[in-house]
């Protein structure tokens, strides 16, 4: 049994823990590695090698840390498939979908490169007479990181490439479902000559959460997940004076209009709602379809009912199992209660198994029809490869239903129309919005943009927005004065 280490001060190292979390292969539920539960002298270590090392670090050049990440993403690219491998066999992605999830990060890698042109500060010169004021960005010191199973691969790499290329030092607890892909993500930035300490990594559950949390070392927390963690995680780390940003729960509307292009609805709605299996925070949950467009559901539901789960090494697989039997358990239990609840259930793949690997925890595609939004699997975030279907009139009802939404990650528009996409783009109350895109996550230049319940904080991931988030404004006002102005008392602290 292959036991993951920890990475503490430039090394992995083995914990000397007596408890370990069994990490599972998805499609059998076999063990495939153990994980220590991290001790609290673990947890000290590495904050304290994070601490140290950050005195350095932050006075190294930024140009120099920009050239480890340009050293580290030329490493990612060269490893790119031995990374999807990892990811796959731990994840059950399909090899084509854990390559997206590789290159996702390594873009954000690519924009902290451009670090420079994000810490810039302003300048203005002549305040008052004789007296400039400008300002300068500084990085805050160690920051914690707290990371989901479903992108192992992305989701650290938006967060630890650019908080140290903004000079801070990183301890990341990534997902106890799927460890191997960060530890591989750890190996190669060590590899690109980032410092002993700059990263580390802790592994454990919720009681290392917690403690992470209220450590003083702690200055910013950025975590992915769940909306009830998020909001802990949340709650816990601004009572504890820290610095947050937590990306919490979704429910993806598309919103399909008359005018819009049969196929590529139905070919976009496809992959959006049920790759991945649904485990995805942007996947579409729910197909809002205006007019006349409802006539187009039955051949939605044929095309999405031709999707076939299957290993990540089948080229034939349109996504793999869940990630685990409780994740499983949940969402046959969510699609049992829209058949009780009197949705229509076009095609139902709660019975589906994979031959020879009946254990595993698979789930067919499936989509429901005459969905209201009082029943469960509407107000719910399924997390699965489920569908729902909604029919209204006009795209006033539309916006209308996705305002009165709890979240706002994502949603999206198929129209011909400009004027439709324009006042859809204007009225939705959502942080990111696809037109004739299905899945609109931005590119790291921008920043990932959650509203309502999809996200607690004030600055966002990545793009201008990250380094932000991972840096402290530090304004100076000065003046200099001659030799005669020098022997001029000034009392007063007016600068006029």
């Amino acid at each position: 049994m292959n036991t993951v280490a920890q990475l503490i001060n430039g090394q992995f190292v083995t914990s000397t823990s007596s408890q370990f979390i069994m990490v599972q292969d998805p499609a059998t539920n076999e063990d495939i590695s153990q994980i220590p539960v991290s001790t609290t002298h673990d947890m000290e270590e590495a904050i304290q090698s994070a601490q140290k090392a950050f005195t350095s670090w932050k006075k190294v050049p930024v140009s120099e840390r920009a050239r480890v990440m340009l050293r580290y993403q030329h490493l990612l690219k060269q490893h790119h498939d031995e990374i999807a491998i990892i990811l796959s066999k731990e994840t059950g992605k399909t090899f084509e979908d854990a390559k997206g999830d590789v290159w996702r990060g390594i873009e954000v890698v690519e924009q902290a490169a451009n670090v420079a042109s994000l810490m810039m500060g302003e300048t203005v010169e002549n305040v008052a007479r004789n007296i400039d004021s400008y300002s300068m960005v500084q990085p805050l010191g160690v920051c914690l990181g707290i990371t989901p199973f479903n992108f192992p691969a992305m989701i650290p790499l938006w967060m630890f490439p650019m908080a140290i290329a903004c000079g801070n030092t990183f301890v990341l607890k990534p997902s106890e479902q799927d460890p191997n892909t960060p530890m591989k993500l750890a190996e190669l930035f060590m590899q690109a000559g980032a410092p002993d300490g700059v990263l580390n990594i802790v592994h454990g559950g919720k009681e290392q959460v917690n403690f992470l949390l209220s450590h003083d070392a702690i200055k910013a927390v950025s975590f992915v997940g769940s909306v009830l963690v998020g909001q802990h995680i949340y709650k816990t780390a601004t009572q504890n004076m820290k610095r947050a940003q937590c990306f919490a729960g979704a429910k993806n509307h598309l919103v399909v209009m008359p005018d819009a292009n049969k196929k590529q609805v139905i070919n976009n709605l496809v992959g959006a709602s049920v790759g991945a299996a649904g485990q995805r925070c942007m996947a579409i949950s729910v197909a809002v379809f205006v007019g006349n467009s409802k006539e187009w559901i039955d051949q939605l539901a044929e095309k999405i009912g031709e999707v076939k789960p299957g290993l990540w090494d089948d080229p034939k697989a349109g996504f793999g199992p869940l990630i685990s039997a409780q994740a499983k358990a949940r969402v046959l239990a969510l699609i049992e209660s829209g058949k009780q609840a009197g949705a229509t259930c076009l095609v139902d793949g709660s019975q589906f198994s994979l031959a020879q690997y009946e254990q595993g925890n698979w789930i067919g595609p499936t989509v429901f029809t005459n969905v209201s939004t009082d029943m469960e699997i509407y107000q719910q975030e399924i997390f699965g490869p489920v569908l729902c279907c909604i029919q209204v009139d006009t795209l006033a009802q539309a916006i209308k239903l996705i305002n009165e939404n709890p979240f706002g990650n994502g949603t999206s528009i198929f129209t011909a129309s400009g004027a439709a996409a324009r006042t859809f783009q204007s009225e939705v109350q959502v942080g990111q919005i696809g037109i004739n895109i299905p899945i609109p996550v931005a590119l790291p230049f921008f920043s990932f943009t959650g509203w309502k319940n999809s996200f607690y904080g004030d600055l966002h991931a990545y793009g201008k927005q990250g380094a932000r988030f991972y840096t402290e404004t530090k304004t100076i006002t000065a003046r200099w004065f001659d030799d005669e102005s020098a022997v001029v008392p000034n009392m007063s602290i007016n600068l006029r």
